[in-house]
């Protein structure tokens, strides 16, 4: 939509609600061309600070549902709260091509919880937009807990990472498994992949993980 911006710039003004002219333009794009979109966008929030909401289309253009972004970036020498409202806690699922899809973006891909809890909303995908700005081992993060999400979840995960100026690229789709199926390097590139409830029904009654899952863990005190 926009970029983020210098340190001290604002990003309240060029953020728009989602009724207006940015979304409205890219609806009629997805009718047009009978695709479905996950994109990013500035949302107005409490005034000088936006929500980073991330808006999920239908191939007849209808808005299927938006995430605001919980987890903020004060991290690495960057204060995003500073511009940022944090959402207020919901997530984001929906039905496309007889998958379950959930919504995860940017920074969220460092918190295991949130792709839990898409887990347990009946996800089978999760759909993960980001600017990662580059940094030192930065991109070395991303590819692992890209694929550690993947793994743990025994979902796939459509990695989309921004291009261009002080963003790393990398985007990847990863299976259930861990393994990226498809992937690109820095530049602007188009990726396609197949995914498939199969795979991921394959993949849980292999490795059941999220069956062995024990939410009462007992600490015992060793006495020396």
């Amino acid at each position: 939509m926009v970029h983020f911006g210098d340190p001290g710039e604002l990003l309240a003004t060029g953020a728009e609600p989602i009724d207006g002219m940015f979304v409205r333009s890219l609806r009629e794009t997805a009718r047009g061309n009978s695709i479905a979109m996950v994109f990013g966008m500035f949302e107005p929030g409490d005034g000088t600070r936006v929500y980073n909401t991330v808006v999920a289309l239908g191939r007849d253009g209808s808005v299927l549902g938006y995430y605001r972004k919980i987890h903020l970036f004060d991290a690495f020498g960057h204060r995003e709260s500073d511009k940022i409202q944090p959402g207020p806690g919901s997530v984001l699922t929906f039905e496309l091509g007889g998958l379950n899809l959930g919504v995860m973006t940017c920074y969220d891909v460092r918190f295991p919880e949130l792709g839990r809890r898409l887990v347990d909303e009946g996800v089978e995908a999760i759909v993960l937009p980001a600017a990662w700005v580059h940094g030192l081992l930065k991109e070395d993060h991303w590819e692992v807990m890209v694929r550690a999400r993947a793994i743990e979840n025994a979902v796939y995960v459509l990695a989309a990472g921004q291009v261009g100026n002080i963003y790393s690229g990398s985007s990847m789709i990863v299976d259930p498994m861990g393994i990226a199926i498809a992937r690109a390097g820095e530049e602007e590139e188009l990726l396609r992949g197949e995914i498939h409830r199969k795979r991921v029904e394959e993949v849980r009654a292999k490795l059941p993980s999220l069956q062995h899952r024990r939410f009462v863990v007992s600490l015992a005190r060793l006495d020396r």
